[in-house]
């Protein structure tokens, strides 16, 4: 394989991976944060003012794997492509760390206003999801992406009421 191909199908495998991981989080959200490890979630649900909450043990959890594959993929040239899909796995969690932490949550205290229709919808979508405070009854699990429904001003209006 020429040098070029097996760069781009390194960044394939980099891209793929990052958008195949947003499936891999909205079930996640959905079934195990919503489900079984609702004990560790459920703090991210709830008004406090500590700094960490046991929701945040998800982001270890993560991580272990996107370490693991970094560390194959570099320690054994046989199996050098899974260098790359823990590079997409770590993009992602950065992507969400930016995203989730950051703006929606502003668990960092930054100046930052949406202006971007689709970061509103993010947004809305999001805080549409935080309205509901128990285990069940919950919508939109996804982070890096929310139906058209969650466009409009009037989809949080009507969330509200």
């Amino acid at each position: 394989m020429s040098e070029y191909l097996l760069y781009t199908f390194y960044g394939v495998l980099i891209i793929g991976t990052f958008l195949f991981m947003e499936g891999v989080a909205w079930f996640t959200h959905k079934y195990i944060m919503h489900g079984f490890l609702w004990s560790w979630h459920k703090s991210h649900h709830k008004v406090h003012n500590h700094t960490l909450e046991r929701n945040d043990l998800f982001a270890l959890v993560f991580s272990i794997p996107s370490a693991l594959l970094i560390m194959a993929g570099i320690e054994f040239e046989n199996v050098r492509w899974l260098l790359f899909i823990g590079i997409g796995v770590a993009c992602y969690g950065v992507f969400y760390v930016l995203f989730h932490d950051i703006l929606v949550h502003r668990r960092v205290k930054i100046k930052f206003s949406a202006r971007n229709k689709y970061l509103k919808r993010m947004i809305r979508a999001h805080y549409i999801h935080h309205e509901v405070h128990t285990k069940e009854g919950a919508e939109a699990f996804g982070f890096l992406y929310a139906p058209k429904k969650y466009e409009s001003k009037e989809a949080l209006q009507n969330s509200m009421r």
